[in-house]
């Protein structure tokens, strides 16, 4: 009901059995309401649904109702949204403080490679950690991108590095630290998105697996001259070498990983009961993916024969499937692999580059992209197109439908 208020009006309104809103005739928003019990409360409705409590009416007058609902409504003529502006704001921290703080510990939770992450962010937006959130503008990072750009840094490097930022700064606003992301508007540079996948050649492919075996031979010569000095001085022998399928690690994470698309570190992180080998699968858990997500990938019979050998000699089979000399897990393999490149005459060839060189085998064995996507574990095909090119067979049957469609074929 709308009317003109007074206070006498606002002392007698009786009492009703239902809500009763009383609208002022003087100012459009406020607001008189009657409760079935009796309260009597002033309130500003500033727009459809959204009301401001002003008080009630046996403490606060009609006159100061009046004043506060106008102090309000000139807030919302200038943008203010009040009943935003009434909420205790959080105090908003630095970028440094927000990843070594609430921003660290989500990664820590939610990232495999948490610590990488943060150090990367920390490592190339160095100029901007202490900074609060809501001070770091577009304008910065892009001034940023300038700088990373005349150093020479490749565009693609930078893009990660926003990406990240920006990821970042979506949690910040999700936890309401800030109210939007002024680094949404920020966009990647354009770049090669078919960048040039390593794989290993047919010729390499040889090398490397001639300089296993060479290395697996030389390990076991050593072991049979270290023997035979032993005997000659009545020493207790070493275990034969020549009796092993493998004489260490090296050669079954190398052929693992040409042959299911494992990282590194989920080989490092398998566990002998995720290898199957009755129904031949090997399951990689959300706990140790990169992606968080289980995969299972079918081992092929090289594949199997690494892992049936492997697991003969095992001192246990109820942990880990690759162990440091002290048991525990490893952590790197650089050192043979180095050496393994160099005997190989093998150049610009990265551990992750095997991954790459089973995802580029498949494709080019004609297996389609969403079968190697699995496989591969990713979660969508963007990761996946690069090898699309390694199948340009397929680009040739769709052309080929020009000429089977044209004059030429029906005349020829």
């Amino acid at each position: 009901m709308r009317t003109a208020l007074t206070q006498s009006m606002v002392d007698k309104f009786p009492i009703s059995v239902k809500v009763k809103d009383y609208r002022d005739a003087r100012l459009k928003g406020l607001i008189l309401r009657i409760t079935p019990a009796g309260v009597k409360s002033f309130y500003c409705e500033y727009a459809r649904g959204k009301r401001v409590w002003l008080g009630r009416a046996d403490a606060v007058g009609l006159s100061e109702a009046r004043e506060s609902a106008r102090v309000i409504l000139s807030e919302v003529y200038r943008g203010i949204d009040p009943i935003e502006a009434r909420k205790p704001k959080r105090e908003v921290p630095t970028f440094r403080a927000f990843l070594d703080g609430d921003y660290g510990l989500w990664a820590k939770a939610n990232q495999k490679a948490h610590k990488q992450n943060l150090n990367r962010l920390a490592t190339a937006f160095k100029v901007l950690l202490d900074k609060r959130l809501d001070a770091i503008t577009a304008l910065d990072v892009e001034r940023w991108r300038g700088g990373e750009v005349e150093r020479g840094l490749s565009l693609e490097t930078i893009n990660r590095d926003i990406s990240s930022i920006k990821a970042a700064f979506n949690r910040a606003v999700e936890w309401e630290l800030l109210g939007t992301n002024p680094l949404a508007k920020v966009k990647k540079s354009r770049t090669d998105n078919c960048p040039k996948v390593r794989y290993l050649s047919y010729d390499e492919e040889v090398r490397l697996r001639a300089a296993l075996d060479a290395r697996e031979e030389r390990r076991c010569a050593e072991r049979d001259s270290a023997n035979r000095w032993r005997s000659e001085r009545g020493y207790e022998l070493l275990p034969s070498l020549r009796q092993l399928a493998f004489t260490d690690h090296v050669k079954p994470l190398i052929l693992l990983s040409i042959n299911t698309g494992c990282r590194r570190g989920e080989l490092f992180d398998l566990t002998w009961s995720n290898v199957d080998l009755d129904r031949r699968i090997l399951t990689v858990t959300g706990a140790t993916a990169k992606s968080r997500r289980t995969r299972h990938i079918p081992l092929n019979r090289e594949a199997m024969f690494v892992l049936q050998g492997w697991r003969a000699q095992a001192e246990s089979t109820d942990g880990m499937v690759f162990v440091n000399d002290a048991g525990q897990r490893f952590d790197r393999v650089n050192f043979s692999w180095r050496h393994l490149l160099k005997d190989a005459g093998i150049t610009a060839f990265r551990w992750h580059d095997m991954r790459h060189h089973f995802a580029s085998r498949l494709v080019m064995g004609g297996v389609d992209l969403n079968t190697v996507r699995e496989l591969l574990g990713h979660s969508d095909y963007a990761m996946t197109l690069r090898y699309a090119h390694l199948a340009p067979e397929h680009k040739l049957k769709a052309v080929e439908v020009l000429v089977s469609t044209s004059p030429f074929a029906a005349a020829a």
